[in-house]
């Protein structure tokens, strides 16, 4: 079970499952969305996610050429969560959110033809100069 939260604690999301997927993501809305240089989201089925508290939702295109839409709480302005419709069946939340800092590293790294040169990712990673999502569709991962 994951518990996730925004900075002020009004908005939260709990899954009941383990995580599918956990990757790095250096695209540009990334890194603008976290003010760092990747964001880190892991990715569960979304029927074993509860969300209580009010989000207010940001449509975007994704470099995927596909729609993104990232939660955020209303209040303090955290991302806690994302739906991508490359991945409809699965969403996104922002390993931050956890504040768990024995979470499991990112087994992905995508987008990695804007990540920073300084950044490195140890361990077993698939690295990605593009996205990944064509590799990995939700019915791949489930």
């Amino acid at each position: 079970m994951a518990d996730a939260q925004c900075l002020c604690g009004a908005l939260e999301l709990t899954a009941r499952d383990q995580s599918k997927l956990v990757a790095a993501c250096h695209c540009f809305a990334c890194q603008r969305r976290t003010g760092a240089p990747f964001g880190v989201g892991a990715f569960y089925a979304i029927d074993t996610v509860e969300i209580s508290g009010a989000a207010t939702e940001f449509v975007r295109i994704g470099d995927s050429g596909r729609k993104v839409r990232s939660y955020f709480c209303p209040t303090c302005g955290s991302t806690v969560y994302w739906k991508a419709d490359a991945l409809p069946s699965m969403i996104g939340v922002a390993v931050g959110a956890l504040a768990a800092p024995d979470f499991p590293a990112p087994t992905l790294s995508v987008f990695e033809q804007s990540k920073h040169h300084w950044v490195h990712l140890d361990g077993e990673v698939e690295h990605f100069h593009e996205g990944a999502m064509r590799k990995y569709s939700a019915e791949e991962r489930m």
